[in-house]
């Protein structure tokens, strides 16, 4: 619940705007926090301050709007102190699938002068083993006179709390999915979960640092790994000429099976990431983990090894492809495999005009902006000019176009949307 009118409302210092700080600070600023956002991004930070939000995400430009306008929710480019600070910046990967603890390190570094002993630092961003221990390591060699024992007034205190919402439903499973607590030191576990108790209705399940961490990847290795299953059987199933969509379909009666659906690749920065830190981590114990990751990475090269010969013989061919983003009916093209095939698609056919299609976004995105042969499209006017339909994200607007469009058209279709 939050504070009453006469209670002091929590200061919380948000380091990270993006898919989920910014969801995160706006729950919060609306449920009875004091709340301060912090990004790099200067636009951004100019954005929120009127009272907008820079990507999509179904509620919650009414949420942003109100508490700014309330005064509750504020965004800067300069990290604020605060008695409690939630670090959700991107954790990446580098070459070789190392994970890149870097702005992890940098939100450390520009908190820790600001720091007066019995703070709260939660980590949210998703992160491999020992990240919390990371992040806490940062700051206090930045600041020696502070310390993770308890009890003294120089303590600073932290846990790990990893976000498990889907995106397009993060307004409500903010509030309503059971939330992970990982203590590294104190109470730290108990203070965070006082904290998100103010708008989180689900269960919280207490636990350390290091098996927080763990818990999120987990969850994504899991389903990582499922997606594989379904990826692979498509390709098996291509080769014998079997429909994998009805195949599936019908293995699903089974009362014990629940097959996913195959698809073009996997997108996100969640499922098509974090398995990679478990590897990293336990590189000769993760066989099937990698394999997963190695299945639906290599799903990309398949569909255009599909498409490429048809696309070559067509003169100035013309290619409509449909979807950039990483899932359906969201802006969020982070990691998706959908912008991987356009790309490439560009690149192998210098003389095809690519339709790209996504209504979720009004500019391509920078690496597909700079080829000439690629323009962003509306949907029913790159079908009619096509002569290959390429369906790699099952968007709304394109389950509800118009079957006979596709006539007389080579259709190519990733997601089974069309039979």
């Amino acid at each position: 619940m939050p504070p009453t009118a006469t209670s002091q409302r929590p200061s919380v210092a948000v380091i990270g705007l993006g898919y989920i700080g910014l969801p995160t600070a706006a729950v919060l600023a609306s449920s009875g926090a004091e709340v301060v956002g912090v990004d790099i991004n200067a636009d951004a930070v100019a954005t929120i301050n009127a009272g907008k939000v820079p990507f999509v995400e179904p509620d919650m430009a009414t949420t942003v709007a109100g508490v700014v306008s309330q005064g509750y929710l504020r965004a800067t480019t300069e990290t604020p102190h605060a008695d409690n600070y939630i670090v959700a910046v991107p954790t990446p990967f580098k070459d070789g699938h190392e994970p890149d603890l870097s702005y992890i390190e940098t939100a450390g570094k520009q908190i820790a002068p600001l720091l007066e002993g019995n703070e709260l630092i939660i980590l949210e961003s998703t992160s491999p083993p020992g990240a919390t221990e990371f992040l806490a390591e940062t700051i206090i060699k930045e600041r020696p006179d502070l310390t993770l024992k308890p009890g003294s007034a120089q303590t600073v205190y932290f846990a790990h709390c990893p976000e498990r919402v889907l995106p397009g439903r993060i307004m409500i499973e903010l509030r309503t999915n059971d939330r992970i607590v990982g203590t590294l030191n104190g109470n730290a576990g108990e203070r965070a979960r006082d904290l998100y108790e103010l708008f989180c209705e689900g269960e919280f399940l207490m636990t350390d640092a290091r098996t927080a961490e763990m818990a999120k990847l987990t969850e994504n290795a899991y389903r990582d790994v499922n997606i594989a299953f379904a990826n692979e059987l498509s390709v098996i199933s291509d080769g014998l000429d079997i429909n994998v969509w009805e195949l599936i379909k019908l293995a699903n009666h089974h009362p014990r099976v629940n097959i996913l659906q195959p698809g073009p690749g996997v997108g996100g920065h969640c499922i098509a990431v974090d398995p990679w830190f478990i590897v990293s981590t336990a590189p000769e114990q993760s066989s099937l983990i990698r394999t997963a990751r190695e299945v639906n990475d290599s799903k990309p090269g398949y569909v255009l090894d599909k498409l490429l010969p048809q696309a070559r013989r067509i003169q100035d061919v013309q290619i409509a492809a449909l979807g950039l983003a990483f899932k359906p009916n969201i802006d969020d093209l982070r990691e998706s495999p959908a912008r991987q095939i356009v790309g490439r698609l560009a690149d192998e056919l210098p003389d095809a005009n690519i339709m790209a299609v996504e209504p979720n976004i009004d500019s391509l995105p920078s690496e597909l902006e700079e080829r000439d042969n690629v323009t962003l499209t509306e949907v029913n006017e790159a079908i009619r000019a096509a002569d290959i339909v390429l369906l790699l994200v099952d968007h709304n607007e394109f389950t509800r176009i118009d079957r006979t469009l596709l006539t007389q058209k080579i259709v190519h279709d990733t997601r089974g949307v069309w039979g």
